[in-house]
């Protein structure tokens, strides 16, 4: 078998965790180390559960994903949280990307649970592969492939990645290099929840906490333009003791305050998703939170959200880690806007800004907004609709951060 994109490194290690209640992987818990050598685990890529449409019948689904930090000992971790029954698979492999469904030829390599390659999630549940041993390049884009044994029920995706995924003909195509097999676009990503390698001590992961403008929904497909991987960027021409990994926890249409999970929704809210989706992904220290008009476009008041952010705030700090605000970017000229909506944004923004209650801010508000119109995006940043930001616009947000702010001391 060919590793040269991965040096080998140290054995195997079991980290897997399936259940329906939690959801919390214990046997690698955040921060879990190899034993006071000066590392620790970290998720170098992340994304949230939600449902897609449909179901899956013995077919392979190929994930495109896009590191941050790297590292070594890659581990994979699957969820079926929104299942309603078990997700089975018995071939996952891991590769390096090419282009579209393609891997580079003799770096396709099978991922096991526990030993094993055949895998059994239960409705609720999550497993993290065994480690694969060998390094992982910061900045590197890997296909994560499952092949699905008979029919699923609900699927656990998460939907508007801004990358296609692929589904195959049917059958097991997981160690195939080639794309010939893989006919079928899609904009979801199937059953991925993280990616987590073992990197120095000093490397933590900022998750950002959002919906689609951290989704970021208005970006061209396919090309990591969102602004967490412009952050990542940022933080990859730094010295290894000043890096910080990204976790893109962003949902499309997502609430701090109400949500709801079915297909096609916008998931549970950030306060009922909190834990899942962002406190139990290994390495997490600090959260960023970009959250909140969705919640003033279904009525909520400024009061209700600065509510629902302290709730935010005080969790966050009970578990150990610190939070950072991010202001709402404008929304004028979207169908959002209107007068009194826009007066909740700006009361909200000034909380954030001023109240001392977040550990930090970074004014995303003030990167985007066009200083003839501060209710809007500037023109050269508006993805076309008045609120999601384009390219250039994403650009200037992942740009916002001062990047010690997001490091958690």
């Amino acid at each position: 078998m060919n590793t040269s994109w991965w040096r080998r490194a140290g054995a195997s290690v079991l980290v897997m965790a399936v259940g329906a209640a939690g959801l919390v992987d214990a046997a690698a818990p955040d921060g879990a180390d190899d034993g006071g050598q000066g590392t620790e685990l970290v998720t170098t890529w992340g994304a949230s559960d939600d449902i897609a449409g449909g179901t899956l019948s013995n077919m392979t689904v190929r994930n495109i994903v896009r590191t941050s930090v790297g590292g070594s000992d890659l581990r994979i971790r699957l969820s079926n949280a929104y299942g309603d029954q078990p997700l089975v698979t018995d071939s996952v492999y891991v590769g390096r990307h090419q282009a579209g469904a393609s891997v580079v030829p003799g770096t396709s390599r099978r991922l096991t649970f526990g030993g094993k390659t055949s895998l059994r999630i239960p409705p609720g549940g999550m497993a993290i592969s065994d480690a694969l041993p060998g390094q992982v390049p910061a900045q590197t884009s890997l296909t994560v492939s499952v092949h699905v044994v008979g029919t699923t029920g609900v699927i656990t995706a998460h939907n508007r990645a801004m990358q296609h995924s692929y589904k195959s003909t049917s059958g097991d195509h997981a160690a195939d290099e080639s794309a010939t097999a893989y006919q079928t676009e899609s904009s979801a990503w199937f059953f991925l929840n993280a990616a987590i390698v073992t990197a120095p001590r000093q490397v933590d992961t900022v998750a950002t906490l959002g919906d689609s403008i951290t989704s970021s929904v208005g970006t061209t497909i396919d090309t990591n333009r969102r602004w967490p991987d412009v952050l990542a960027d940022r933080y990859a021409k730094l010295p290894e003791h000043r890096r910080l990994a990204i976790s893109n926890e962003g949902i499309s249409g997502n609430r701090v305050l109400n949500g709801i999970a079915k297909a096609g929704s916008a998931g549970p809210s950030a306060l009922a998703r909190l834990d899942r989706d962002v406190l139990t992904k290994p390495g997490v220290r600090t959260v960023l939170v970009l959250e909140g008009i969705n919640d003033i476009y279904a009525g909520a008041t400024a009061d209700e959200l600065i509510d629902g952010y302290r709730q935010l705030i005080a969790r966050v700090h009970a578990s150990g880690r610190c939070i950072v605000g991010g202001t709402i970017t404008p929304v004028g000229g979207s169908f959002v806007y209107t007068p009194e909506k826009e007066a909740a944004r700006q009361a909200v923004n000034e909380f954030i800004r001023t109240s001392g209650e977040f550990d930090g801010v970074v004014d995303f508000d003030a990167a985007t907004r066009d200083p003839a119109d501060p209710t809007r995006l500037q023109a050269a940043y508006d993805g076309g609709d008045g609120l999601h930001p384009n390219d250039a616009g994403n650009h200037a947000m992942g740009n916002a951060a001062d990047l010690d702010t997001l490091r958690c001391n």
